[in-house]
């Protein structure tokens, strides 16, 4: 299983902040995202959007790392400060 979380306008679209997810062996991002959006399809447009950041274990990745079992992965929009 991996834990995975969305923040800020990604959690208020999806209606959802986080979850459990069954992962048994290393996968990359982006194939938990397809699967993600193979259940859920009304996530495709939010999840797919261009700015959308990912993070394993709270360091930003890209969609070809390596999710294992145990991980925790983090769908979020950019950030701004000011």
């Amino acid at each position: 299983m991996i834990r995975i979380l969305f923040f800020a306008k990604l959690r208020e679209a999806l209606g959802c902040h986080e979850l459990e997810w069954p992962v048994t062996e290393p996968v990359k991002v982006s194939a938990v995202r397809e699967q993600l959006i193979k259940k859920h399809p009304a996530w495709e447009e939010v999840l797919c959007a261009p700015n959308v950041l990912t993070a394993l274990n709270q360091e930003v990745v890209s969609l070809e790392s390596q999710v294992n079992p145990g991980d925790e992965l983090a769908f979020y929009p950019p950030v701004t400060g000011g």
